[in-house]
């Protein structure tokens, strides 16, 4: 449990860093992600930005668990 837990604090901690650099390759702003502007206020849910980001988690736990 304990390996788990700093695994999971790393890959954020990463993805925390490495956010810039991510944002300018398009990450989190694919089609299909929603986006509601209104006077003052902003909604934004990346749909297919976390759909993306699970499969990708979903192989690397599948790979790496055998």
């Amino acid at each position: 449990m304990q390996k788990l837990l700093i695994t999971i604090g790393v890959i954020l901690l990463a993805t925390g860093l490495l956010w810039p650099v991510l944002s300018k390759l398009g990450i989190g702003r694919l089609p299909g992600d929603i986006v509601i502007r209104r006077e003052g206020f902003t909604f934004y849910f990346p749909i297919t930005t976390m759909i993306l980001i699970s499969l990708a988690l979903t192989l690397v736990v599948r790979f790496w668990g055998k």
